[in-house]
C-alpha cells in the first residue's frame, strides 16, 4: 500500500511538472523592445520565431517563442547604470505556446563570456520561460593561456560568478511578465560546474531570487579548486606523468576490485568510500618494464605511483599540514590526463597571475604551499568563492537546493560537495539543512554528465523531476533517475539523497527500478 501510494504521488507530481497551457495574451513580443526596463538595461532585439525554426547546438525549439536580446551595462561594483563601462550580454526565450507558468535561467560553464543557448532550449522545450547571459563579459575576454582580460577587471571577476544571474533575473523576469501579462508562478534555475557556483551564489546572496536551485559538479570554492589543479599538474610532470593508457590501467584495477562491493559487477564503483584499495600493489617489480612490446602498460614506475598518491590526497598546507583541497577518488582516475596538462595553465596560472599577485610573469611552479594559500584567500576568494555555511535566508523563505557530483568527476574533487554539506549541517543542524538541500552522488559520474571512460553510465540527471514536485508540492526527493549512456543503450540508473546508496534488489542491473536507496 505505501508503495503504491508512493507511485501514486511521484505520477501526480510529474504530471504537475510537465503540465503546459497556451497563455492568454494581448502583447506582442516586438512591443517588448519598447518601455523603461530600468538604467543601464538595453532590448537589441524582440522577434518571434515559428516552431522547428531555431537551432540551438542541434536542439530546435518545440514550440513556437519569442526571443529577445539585449544588453546592461554596469559599473565597478556590479551595479547597472547607463553607459557602464562593463557589458554583459543577455536573452530570453519565451514560448509563445506550451508555456507551463514557471520561470528558468540557465548558468554557465568554465570561464563563460557566451550565453548557453543549448540549455535554454532544453529548458523551452520542457515548457519554461528561459533566461541566460553571458555572465558579464565576452568570449574574446577569456583570451589565452597567458591572459584573460576580464580576469584584470575586478567589476567583471565579481559578476562571473557572483552577480550576473542576478543581474538577469531581474529584467527576464520583468520581460516574462510583461509578455505573459502575469507574474510566473515559480522561479528556477539551472546550473553545472561554474553555473553550480553560480547556484550556490545566489543561495547566498540572492536567496529572495529562486524557488528552486539545480548546482550540478558545484566548484564554488573555486579559489582551492584551482590550487587543485596546480597540485596536481606540478605533481604528475617529469617521471610522474601518466598516460591515458596508464590511467585507464589504473582504473581498471581500481573498479576490478571494489566493483562487487554493492553486490552487483556493473563496471562501478557505487560508493568509493568504502574502497580498500592500495595503488602501490601497481608498482614494476625490480627490473621490470613497466610496458611491454606492445605498449600495453604491466605496472606503474615508482614516480608514477608516488604522482597518483598526491592526486589522492589532494593539495595540503605544508607549513600547518591542513587539506586546501580533497583529492580525487579511487575510480576516476581515467579522467586525470586533463589534471595532467591544461587545467593548472588554463584556470590556476591566470588566477594566480591577474587576480592573487597581479603579475603577468609570475611562475606558478614557485606557488608556496604555505603562506601563499592564505594570499589567495584574501585576494580570490571575496570574488570567486561561494562557500557560506548559513543558508538560513535562502531556507527560511522555502527555497530548494539539489546538488549532483560524480564519483569520477575528473575535474572537481567528488568529495568536496559531502564536505560542504556536512558543514552547512554542523552550521545550520542536520535537520534543518535536510529541510532545504539534498546531494545525489552519482557512481561513475563525470562532470556535469559522463566520464568518457565510463560510456554505460547514464549522464542525464532528471533534477527537474524531483526539485520542481519538492518547491511546488513539498515531496522530498528520496531518489532520482538518469539516463541516456553515452554508448545509446537504454541504461537507466537510481541515483540516491546522499549517504544513502543504491542497493541491488532484483530484476535487470540496467534498469533503475532494481534497486532501492538505503
Amino acid at each position: 500500500m505505501g508503495f503504491l501510494h508512493t507511485c501514486i504521488l511521484i505520477s501526480t507530481a510529474l504530471a504537475a511538472v510537465h503540465a503546459r497551457f497556451t497563455p492568454r495574451k494581448s502583447i506582442s513580443c516586438s512591443s517588448l523592445a519598447g518601455g523603461v526596463l530600468g538604467e543601464g538595461y538595453n532590448v537589441t532585439d524582440a522577434e518571434d520565431f515559428a516552431a522547428g525554426s531555431v537551432n540551438a547546438s542541434g536542439i530546435i525549439n518545440q514550440f513556437s517563442l519569442c526571443r529577445v536580446q539585449g544588453t546592461l551595462t554596469y559599473g565597478p561594483d556590479d551595479v547597472p547604470v547607463k553607459n557602464g563601462a562593463n557589458i554583459l550580454i543577455w536573452e530570453i526565450y519565451l514560448p509563445s505556446s506550451d508555456y507551463n507558468g514557471r520561470f528558468m535561467v540557465v548558468g554557465n560553464g568554465g570561464y563563460a563570456g557566451y550565453i548557453d543557448e543549448e540549455s535554454m532550449m532544453v529548458q523551452l522545450n520542457l515548457g519554461y520561460a528561459t533566461a541566460g547571459c553571458d555572465s558579464g563579459h565576452s568570449l574574446a575576454a577569456n583570451g589565452n593561456t597567458a591572459y584573460a582580460p576580464f580576469l584584470a577587471n575586478k567589476a567583471e571577476t565579481g559578476a562571473w560568478i557572483h552577480n550576473s544571474i542576478a543581474l538577469t533575473t531581474a529584467v527576464a523576469r520583468t520581460m516574462t511578465t510583461k509578455y505573459y501579462e502575469k507574474a510566473p508562478e515559480y522561479s528556477y534555475y539551472y546550473g553545472c560546474s561554474t553555473g553550480g557556483a553560480q547556484g550556490f551564489a545566489l543561495a547566498q546572496y540572492y536567496p529572495d531570487l529562486f524557488d528552486g536551485i539545480y548546482a550540478g559538479s558545484p566548484g564554488n570554492w573555486y579559489s582551492h579548486l584551482v590550487l587543485s589543479f596546480l597540485w596536481n599538474g606540478l605533481h604528475t610532470t617529469g617521471t610522474g606523468y601518466m598516460t591515458q593508457d596508464a590511467l585507464d590501467f589504473i582504473t581498471d584495477s581500481v573498479v576490478s576490485a571494489c566493483d562487487a562491493i554493492d553486490g552487483v559487477v556493473d563496471g562501478l564503483i557505487e560508493n568509493p568510500l568504502l574502497c580498500d584499495y592500495n595503488i602501490a600493489n601497481l608498482e614494476c617489480a625490480a627490473g621490470q618494464s613497466s610496458t611491454d612490446t606492445n605498449g600495453t602498460v604491466l605496472c606503474l614506475t615508482s614516480a608514477q605511483i608516488q604522482a597518483a598518491e598526491a592526486v589522492y590526497t589532494g593539495p595540503k598546507n605544508l607549513v600547518t599540514g591542513d587539506e586546501v583541497y580533497p583529492g580525487l577518488s579511487l575510480g576516476s582516475e581515467n579522467g586525470w590526463i586533463d589534471q595532467e596538462t591544461v587545467l593548472y595553465e588554463t584556470y590556476t596560472a591566470l588566477i594566480l597571475k591577474e587576480v592573487v599577485f597581479r603579475d603577468l610573469a609570475y611562475n606558478v611552479s614557485s606557488f608556496n604551499w604555505g603562506k601563499d594559500v592564505s594570499k589567495v584567500d584574501a585576494a580570490a576568494s571575496p570574488l570567486i568563492d561561494e562557500i557560506s555555511t548559513n543558508l538560513s535566508s535562502f531556507q527560511k523563505r522555502g527555497g530548494k537546493l539539489i546538488v549532483t557530483q560524480g564519483w569520477a568527476d575528473q575535474f572537481n574533487a567528488a568529495t568536496w560537495p559531502i564536505q560542504h554539506l556536512e558543514q552547512i549541517q554542523t552550521k545550520m543542524g542536520a535537520a534543518t539543512t535536510d529541510s532545504f538541500l539534498e546531494l545525489f552522488m552519482v557512481p561513475g559520474g563525470g562532470h556535469c554528465g559522463s566520464n568518457p571512460g565510463y560510456t554505460h553510465v547514464p549522464g542525464t540527471y532528471n533534477v527537474i523531476d524531483v526539485l520542481v514536485p519538492w518547491v511546488e508540492q513539498g515531496i522530498r526527493p528520496t531518489e532520482m533517475m538518469s539516463v541516456t549512456p553515452p554508448d545509446g543503450t537504454n541504461t537507466t540508473r537510481k541515483l540516491c539523497p546522499w549517504p544513502n546508496t543504491a542497493h541491488y534488489v532484483k530484476g535487470n542491473i540496467d534498469d533503475w527500478t532494481s534497486y532501492t536507496c538505503s
